[in-house]
């Protein structure tokens, strides 16, 4: 399993930077949508859908929703004179209060699992709102500030992808290093309290570095280390709901198609929340 996971992170890890930076913005658009459309075939199956052709429904939906949001905006008209497009805006503030939403499902787990396990609907619209603001805020990211700098939107991407992983990475270690208290036993055992903090302490660190190696003024590191810890934190929460999901249907995986990792679902759920909360900061500090 181990060789497995690690042989699947050395493919992936250089095509993620592939995608990232040297993929043209309409290429990187329609491989987002792919990508969020492998997660709502996975997510179907949370859904308890088991027919081909009914999972397949579920995917063309999504499909529909994201061909929709690309026709009425473009990604290279995303921002207009350095500014978000006013009702892009719209989606992510959706998007936020869906996330707590999300938070408070979490936390009284399973108080609520019942509106989840007999209410189809409820599931469908819950993957809706987990992939399809995904899909805007990844090329929302990519296409800022594109004409003066054509990597400026790569290195917003990174910065969210480094505080998903860091904050993966310092929870593992202090979990394992220190973790005595549960953090959500019954969401997902084995995540602890000490290993979450550990996990926001390192998201703040890797954002105050990256501001030093960017040149980025001294007086704005606090604002956007605090702004970490918070991308950081609801990055956690969409791991745990997804967890949250999973345990609700049964599974292990979301999904068997990267060998030694589960499925796509299972490699973005963090970055589910962490991107379109990262825009909303973005959005609301970038004339600081």
């Amino acid at each position: 399993m181990l060789k497995q996971r690690i042989l699947t992170s050395l493919v992936l890890a250089p095509l993620a930077l592939v995608l990232v930076f040297l993929t043209p913005l309409d290429w990187f658009s329609y491989c987002a949508g792919a990508i969020v459309l492998l997660g709502a075939y996975e997510w179907s199956a949370l859904m308890g859908i088991c027919k081909r052709v009914q999972r397949l429904g579920y995917v063309a939906l999504v499909g529909v929703v994201v061909a929709l949001m690309q026709w009425h905006w473009p990604v290279d008209s995303l921002w207009q004179q350095g500014q978000l497009l006013a009702d892009a805006n719209y989606v992510f503030t959706l998007s936020f209060a869906w996330w707590l939403v999300a938070t408070i499902l979490v936390i009284r787990y399973p108080r609520f699992s019942d509106a989840w396990s007999q209410g189809l609907v409820m599931r469908g619209v819950a993957g809706l709102l987990t992939l399809a603001p995904l899909w805007l805020a990844l090329n929302v990211l990519r296409s800022a500030n594109y004409t003066d700098c054509s990597q400026f939107g790569s290195f917003l991407i990174l910065a969210v992808l480094g505080i998903v992983w860091s904050a993966d990475i310092g929870a593992y270690f202090c979990g394992k290093n220190f973790g005595k208290h549960k953090l959500m036993p019954k969401v997902s055992p084995n995540k602890t309290i000490e290993g979450f903090v550990g996990g926001l302490a390192s998201a703040a660190l890797f954002v105050v570095g990256f501001c030093y190696f960017n040149g980025i003024d001294p007086s704005l590191w606090l604002i956007y280390g605090a702004m970490a810890v918070i991308v950081a934190a609801f990055s956690a929460i969409g791991d745990l709901l997804e967890s949250m999901f999973k345990r609700e249907a049964g599974m292990k995986d979301s999904g068997k198609c990267l060998p030694g990792h589960g499925g796509i679902l299972d490699r973005i759920d963090s970055l589910t929340a962490a991107a379109p909360i990262f825009v909303v900061f973005y959005a609301w500090t970038m004339t600081l």
